[in-house]
């Protein structure tokens, strides 16, 4: 019965964790279109990954030592909430005279705030389950399965009550991550470390990871890693206002992708949740590079579907965009993490993971949102046209191509992953 309301509790730390992100993540592009920077959208996609690349050691040195994490994990989100809350209202008061400036700072520092809690809500969970003498390798996922239910959740009350293009959307986001912070002071109190060993700042930062570079296939995993995760935010940046745009072709206007795109979205998360149960079959089966080529593939069809597509008779082209995105994401991600976690050592394994987080999420995210912005500008003249957008999805699925063919050639797969 107690293992049962632990449960019950974590799934609802996990599906609140998740709301918060996904009131926004796949529709802010439209806003920002509606509000005149359109021109703008890769830069509030980009920030997303640089404060990954710091944030979260930063946080996560002060949970490890000073702050128990369930306190630290309230704080954070009360002060994302409230600059998110700012941003809207800033937004809203601005109206047509509206500039970069007025929002991009409120919009960083709110998640420069919530970026950390990624992790620090894991942090929760596991020592919640240790201490209640529970496998975290068999209780988590299922847990974690109800963020994304969460993210789908706050995606279909953003599209339902018709916020997708104001930044209502933002309030939403705030007002999940108040219940949030409220919510984490309820969880069992977690323990901060006790120990008086001396460490290095590099060692406590996980700078020691990056010696792992000289040793060319980790060299070359990393590399790629980088290079995938440039498509990462793509499609969240984009896909969204992409969609939209055909309501300016009345041969579209009206049809349910037009007027529910969030909705229509929200089948890449239902996709994930069935992907993360699919992936112990996959690694079984064929190895980890393998699932990982599979998953690059993945990202190919997932632009070229869009490329293809059209709300109208088209509209199954943007439903297998939606089907193979839960490949695309779970199978490099997980297992990504799986093979870091079996080639570093022991005393290793929670800098090299943050370092495949700085390389996918950080590093790789960042840049391949800035260049895609640049791609879209060159392309499209007036994103709420749909001209010019097959051009930018297809040379999307020409750059995640390229990398399948040199991953292939290049990434040599060693014995321990074969069996």
């Amino acid at each position: 019965m107690r293992n049962s309301r632990i449960g019950i509790r974590l799934i609802g730390l996990s599906f609140l964790q998740f709301a918060v992100w996904g009131a926004y993540l796949t529709s802010m592009g439209r806003c920002l279109d509606e509000c005149g920077l359109a021109s703008r959208i890769g830069a509030f996609y980009a920030v997303l990954g640089i404060v990954s690349i710091f944030m979260p050691a930063i946080i996560g040195i002060i949970a490890d030592r000073w702050v128990q994490a369930q306190r630290l994990l309230s704080f954070c989100h009360f002060v994302a909430a409230v600059f998110m809350l700012a941003l809207a209202y800033v937004g809203i008061t601005k109206g047509d005279t509206l500039v970069f400036s007025d929002v991009f700072w409120l919009y960083t520092i709110s998640v420069a705030f919530y970026m950390p809690t990624l992790a620090l809500s894991n942090s929760v969970s596991y020592s919640v389950l240790e201490r209640a003498s529970l496998d975290t390798v068999k209780a988590f996922p299922p847990i974690r399965v109800f963020g994304t239910v969460g993210f789908i959740v706050s995606m279909w009350i953003v599209d339902l009550l018709g916020f997708q293009a104001n930044w209502n959307q933002f309030i939403t986001s705030a007002v999940w991550g108040l219940l949030l912070s409220a919510y984490s002071l309820t969880m069992p109190e977690c323990s901060v470390s006790k120990s008086r060993e001396k460490r290095s700042l590099s060692a406590i930062l996980g700078l020691d990871a990056f010696k792992l570079f000289r040793q060319k296939r980790m060299a070359v995993f990393f590399l790629f890693s980088m290079l995938l995760g440039g498509a990462l935010q793509v499609s969240n940046s984009y896909a969204n206002i992409f969609i939209e745009s055909f309501a300016s072709d009345a041969k579209y206007a009206g049809t349910f992708a037009v007027e529910h795109t969030n909705i229509l979205i929200s089948l890449s998360q239902m996709s994930e949740v069935l992907c993360i149960l699919l992936i112990p079959f996959f690694l079984g089966r064929f190895g980890i590079k393998k699932v990982m080529l599979i998953s690059m593939l993945a990202w190919t069809l997932r632009f070229a579907f869009f490329g293809m597509g059209n709300p109208g008779g088209g509209v199954w082209f943007f439903i297998l965009s939606m089907v193979v995105y839960g490949m695309a994401f779970d199978f490099y991600n997980i297992s990504g993490s799986l093979f870091v976690d079996k080639e570093v050592p022991e005393n290793m394994r929670s800098s090299a993971q943050g370092l495949f987080m700085l390389m996918t999420n950080g590093l790789g995210a960042s840049l391949g949102v800035i260049a895609a912005q640049e791609v879209v500008n060159y392309f499209t003249d007036n994103l709420q046209s749909p001209s010019g957008w097959p051009v930018v999805w297809y040379l999307f699925a020409a750059y995640a191509l390229v990398i399948a063919v040199l991953f292939a050639i290049m990434f040599k797969e060693g014995k321990v992953e074969k069996r």
